[in-house]
Order: C-alpha cells, then structure tokens, then sequence
C-alpha cells in the first residue's frame, strides 16, 4: 500500500505497462500487508483494513516522515483501491483528518472509477453509489473520474452520450436499459431506489481521464489544482487575481465532453453501415 510525496511515472507506450514508482514515503517501511496476511490469516482485504488501524495509531511516525517535504514538493497520497477503507471503516479518514490538522495541508481526493462500468446500467449505479458514499464519507473537495476513458466502448456501446454518464443526468433513463425478465422486477425496484437518492442529493459529476493523452492529464490536474487552492500559489495576491482565477471555468463541460465523446467513441451510424458492410 504505497503512499507517496513526489513521483514520477516512467512507462513504454507502446505496452502501455506502467513501472512502479520510486515513493519518497513508503508505507512498507512501517508495516507490511504480506507479513499481516501470514501472522494473522487474514485475505488481502482484512489485511489492509488491519494495515490502517495500525498507521492510525503510529500516525506520528508519517507525520515526521513527511514534515520535511511540506514546504517545496507536492503530496499525492497513493490508495489502495480496496472499498472498505474508505466506505466502511473510518480509519482512513481518521489518518486523513489528523495529518490535514497537524502538517495544516490542503488536500482533494481523487477517486477513480474504470470508464467501461457505464456500459452496464447495473455496474454504473454501483460505481455512482460507490462515489456518493465515498464522497460523503471523506468530507474533503472531491473529483470523480472515468478513468481509463480511451477504453470505455471495449465491452459494448453506451445508451447515451457520455455527458449523460459524466453530468449524472436523469437517473429514470436507466430503467429501459435494465433486463426486462420478470424475475428481475425486486432488482430493477432497488436500482430505481438507488437513483433516486443518487439523484436526490445532486453531487455526483464525472471529469475523464486517458493516462497517455498529455491534454487529457493536464487538464485532470489543473481541475485538482484548482481545488486544493495550488493553483491560487503563483499568482499575485490582490483580490482580483484571486477572484478571475476562481471565477474562470477550465472549459465549458458540454464542448470538453463532446470531444472526448468524439475522440473515444464510435458514431452509432457509422457502427450500423460498417456491420451492414459486413
């Protein structure tokens, strides 16, 4: 479970396989997941949860491990993906919150979702569920991301158009998408139940990510700056520097969608005349 100030990415494009990067603080050096599993039996999920505990309660040793990059490097704190941590227990948080109030960071978190899941009404619902817990869960600024973007039509053509998963617009849509089998009529009442609340509390929103597209990560992190207040540290202290910054959207959501829409995904007319083809 890796955590780290400053790294650096290093991969071969043509494999799209990405290194393993060198943290300036590892976990590991505190405790390990390995040596958990094997002292307490524990599956890799149990050990992780049991992993937090303990960096909880030695929250001393990363805070004098971190204490000397506050001033001149950028923190990005590494997780892993495992739900519990951050749906369930209240220890990540707990080690979040302490770190925010003694090292005094500002920090926004970043959470991932696999660009594919939109194709499966079912699978999105989860990942929107998944997002609203976590985001209620955290209490801190929040970016959702359908990460891996390029790849979102490798398990079958969306019903919408991408602003329609990226925006969360009316959830009722789904619905016609569902298996219609009569046996799944208690499964389609939860998923519209679900919905609803995603839909009630109105927080949910997706930015996209391609990893090798420099546009696309420049401008997931110019969203990230902008939200911890980085992006306010250049700039002249007046309040009209601060506030063109701060008023100034990164682009307008409709045209940036639509060209990603336009770059990733296949025109359904196209689709039809080339199977025609066929």
């Amino acid at each position: 479970m890796p955590w780290c100030a400053t790294c650096s990415y290093n991969w071969n494009v043509s494999l799209t396989v990405l290194t393993r990067y060198e943290c300036a603080v590892n976990i590991e050096d505190l405790i390990k997941l390995s040596d958990v599993m094997a002292e307490h039996s524990l599956g890799p999920n149990g050990g992780l949860v049991y992993c937090m505990d303990y960096l909880e309660k030695n929250i001393d040793w990363l805070e004098q491990k971190l204490q000397p990059l506050i001033e001149d490097h950028y923190l990005l704190f590494d997780f892993p993906g495992q739900v519990e941590l951050f749906f369930l227990h209240s220890n990540a948080r707990s080690v979040i919150n302490k770190l925010i109030k003694k090292l005094n960071l500002r920090l926004t978190a970043v959470h991932l979702i696999d660009a594919h899941l939109c194709c499966d009404p079912g699978k999105y619902v989860s990942a929107l569920l998944l997002s609203l817990s976590t985001m209620l869960h955290l209490e801190l600024p929040h970016i959702n991301v359908l990460s891996k973007i390029d790849l979102i039509e490798n398990y079958g053509n969306l019903a919408f158009n991408l602003d329609f998963y990226t925006d969360v617009q009316d959830l009722s849509y789904l619905q016609h998408h569902l298996e219609q089998d009569p046996r799944s009529a208690k499964y389609r009442k939860l998923t519209k139940e679900l919905c609803d609340v995603i839909d009630d509390f109105g927080l949910v929103n997706f930015s996209t990510l391609d990893i090798q597209d420099k546009e696309s990560v420049g401008n997931l992190v110019k969203l990230i700056d902008k939200s911890n207040g980085y992006i306010f540290s250049s700039i002249d202290s007046s309040a009209v520097e601060f506030s063109k910054i701060a008023a100034a959207p990164l682009d307008w959501d409709y045209y940036r969608t639509a060209e990603v829409q336009e770059k990733y995904m296949k025109d359904d007319e196209f689709v039809q005349q080339t199977s025609r083809m066929q």
